[in-house]
């Protein structure tokens, strides 16, 4: 598919899209220029997929990529919310308080069950307790994938994917917003079901979605869904939000401007009006990213923050390809956590300077060629 082909894809999706928000058939028209495979293929990129399905469905489309898709989708919310619902009890039981984030909620304000597709369940918890919550986890039958500095993620066959977080944002993570977020607790609301369980207010869930985005949008790009996901939300609690409040924490946050754009432009794009040519811009942004970035965002990202030209080019290989020696070094942190044995005992940190890129171009080969292939390209 060339890079015209999916760009038209995607807008066929965001149609698509906006037709199972507006609650309308599509047009058969649009549908008879439409190739289904190219769709299937842009739709799944932004997770998209089932709810496409349930669009075409709605003109009497039953394709079995899209309807492999959507039924996929619905058996895995359910599963998921049989999984987590047993293990908030046993966190309840074990008075561990706890509160699910992101898709786990936002699920429940879509349309029809499956249209939003989630990959993992992520639930903030009682740091404190973290030593507990791995033997439940392990007494559940999951296994810990991935220590983190305050998240642990956990597999459990078939396809179960959690994540548990001490914390919303690590420290080397998206400028202060590790600090505005820590101690959380204090700004989140008690359950009225339950001794344990917490929720956002609509302004927090709303803050902290735009911020969990704002991460993936400054470092690899994040996709179509996200304007869906702001615009589902918006069209349910826009009404009724503090926005004098929303817009001061924004504030404190830095992200004022890209709340902005991302709300006008999720807006327009799902009540079918016209872009300015910086929005056709931005909403191209979101289309090449996929659901959580490309790795072209991420190269010309970071050579943009160097400066944009050939010499910002040749910093941003010499970044990828060294190790930060320096606490001071704003990347220290995240290879600290990445690296445990070679910065506990810091001997052996001029070997990682070997190890890290022969593994990456092993390991990753085909990941590493299309790096240098767009660092080349820019």
């Amino acid at each position: 598919m060339t890079k015209h082909d999916y760009k038209q894809n995607a807008y066929y999706v965001i149609y698509l899209i906006r037709c199972v928000l507006h609650n309308k058939v599509p047009s058969k028209e649009k549908l008879d220029k439409m190739d289904f495979e190219q769709l299937f293929e842009v739709a799944k990129a932004h997770s998209l997929a089932a709810m496409t399905a349930y669009a075409l469905e709605s003109a009497g489309i039953y394709d079995p990529a899209f309807e492999e898709e959507k039924n996929k989708a619905i058996r895995k919310n359910i599963l998921f919310d049989a999984q987590r619902s047993k293990l908030l009890g046993v966190l309840e039981e074990q008075k561990i308080w706890y509160m699910p984030l992101k898709g786990a909620v936002l699920k429940g304000i879509y349309p029809q069950i499956g249209m939003r597709q989630m990959a993992d369940n992520d639930i903030l918890f009682d740091m404190s307790r973290r030593n507990d919550v791995r033997q439940i986890m392990s007494d559940l039958g999951f296994v810990l994938k991935a220590e983190r500095e305050v998240v642990d993620e956990y597999l459990k066959e078939p396809i179960y994917n959690f994540e548990m977080h001490g914390e919303l944002f690590m420290e080397y993570q998206v400028g202060d917003m590790a600090d505005y977020y820590h101690g959380i607790k204090e700004r989140i609301l008690k359950d009225d079901n339950n001794n344990y369980g917490y929720h956002f207010s609509n302004e927090e869930f709303y803050l902290f979605m735009l911020a969990h985005e704002y991460k993936h949008f400054i470092l690899d790009g994040t996709g179509i869904r996200s304007l869906v996901d702001t615009y589902v939300f918006l069209n349910k609690y826009s009404d009724t939000l503090d926005w004098t409040y929303v817009n001061s924490e924004l504030d404190k946050m830095g992200i004022t401007d890209y709340e902005n754009k991302n709300r006008e432009l999720s807006l327009k794009v799902f009540d079918g009006a016209a872009l300015s040519d910086a929005e056709k811009l931005l909403l191209n942004s979101y289309i090449i990213s996929n659901t959580y970035g490309s790795l072209d965002n991420k190269v010309e990202r970071g050579v943009q923050n160097n400066g944009g030209n050939a010499f910002a080019k040749f910093k941003y290989a010499v970044m990828r390809l060294t190790v930060p020696f320096s606490p001071d070094n704003p990347r220290y942190k995240a290879f600290e956590i990445s690296y445990p044995f070679f910065y506990k005992h810091k001997v052996f940190l001029p070997l990682l300077l070997i190890i890290r890129p022969v593994y990456y171009a092993v390991k990753n080969r085909k990941r590493a060629f299309s790096e240098l292939k767009t660092l080349i390209k820019l």
